[in-house]
């Protein structure tokens, strides 16, 4: 997408009711009208070249509304679990839009654009300093992407914070014109202790995502702020083990503490992945 088209493009969003849209779609993507939800679905397998022979269920018989199509499960033998107790996997299939050192508390968006730490959590806290300098890493869902969330590492979970907010898309067109993007829209901030040190798995939703969903949590009212904490080891998920899924295409994105962890060499911004393999490593020691 060439500058013009992209301004007038962000333009478009800001004008446009994102959360009506949102509520539209998910009327939709919740229909139960056989007619209705398949066409849906053969559309959007034709539109974005889903590989279907993945799925745990090919037919669009097999699923109840485009909502259930769009988070569907894959085979257990699609996405094999890269093994290694100092190994990171991605959380997700996608493309790494960037990856690195976190400087001065500000996480690399785009050419000129930035967020911070704090933003991004939604609050300045022991966790919002202790990523200062961190590793992070930014995963782009496309709609043709798997869109279930798993551990990229084993961990258990010390709180989730959702913050409601704007729900631009991410794409990268988008990405570049919008300053501070991923701090703005909606997100699920979720906490984790693990070997590695502290770990930040951040779920940000975008236009016409009908929903966040964890496997402890079903679902988050959209505008309202929300904090959960939990009792130690009261949720512990092994790596490579679903967190969570969004009902369209999104971002997640990884914070690590400084000095414990590394990307793979091979990673780089731009470069494709699927969930479970190997994106990066402990720093021995």
């Amino acid at each position: 997408m060439n500058t013009y088209l992209a301004e007038w493009f962000v333009a478009l969003q800001r004008l446009l009711p994102q959360h009506g849209l949102s509520r539209l779609g998910k009327k939709l993507a919740e229909s139960q009208s056989p007619r209705v939800k398949n066409a849906l679905i053969r559309q959007f397998i034709k539109t974005y070249q889903v590989n279907m022979e993945e799925a745990l269920s090919a037919s669009p018989d097999d699923y109840a509304c485009f909502n259930d199509f769009f988070t569907r499960a894959l085979k257990p033998e699609a996405r094999p679990i890269a093994k290694g107790d100092s190994v990171i996997t991605s959380p997700a299939d996608g493309a790494v839009s960037q990856l690195g050192t976190i400087t001065a508390g500000e996480i690399f968006q785009a050419k000129g654009k930035s967020f911070s730490v704090e933003t991004l959590l939604g609050e300045a806290n022991e966790d919002s300093r202790l990523f200062q300098q961190g590793q992070f890493m930014t995963i782009y869902l496309s709609p043709s992407d798997y869109h279930r969330v798993h551990m990229p590492v084993s961990g258990t979970l010390d709180y989730c914070r959702y913050i409601p907010g704007k729900l631009f898309s991410v794409n990268a067109a988008t990405t570049a014109m919008v300053d501070g993007l991923f701090a703005k829209n909606e997100r699920l901030v979720c906490v984790f202790d693990t070997d590695f040190g502290r770990c930040a798995v951040v779920m940000v939703g975008a236009m016409m995502v009908a929903g966040i969903e964890t496997v402890w949590q079903k679902g988050y009212q959209a505008n309202q702020l929300r904090v959960d904490q939990f009792k130690p080891e009261e949720i512990t998920l092994d790596k490579g083990e679903e967190m969570g899924h969004f009902k369209f295409g999104s971002t997640a994105i990884l914070l690590f503490e400084p000095k414990t962890i590394h990307w793979s060499p091979e990673i780089a911004s731009g470069h494709n992945v699927q969930m479970g393999q190997e994106i990066g490593q402990r720093v021995p020691g």
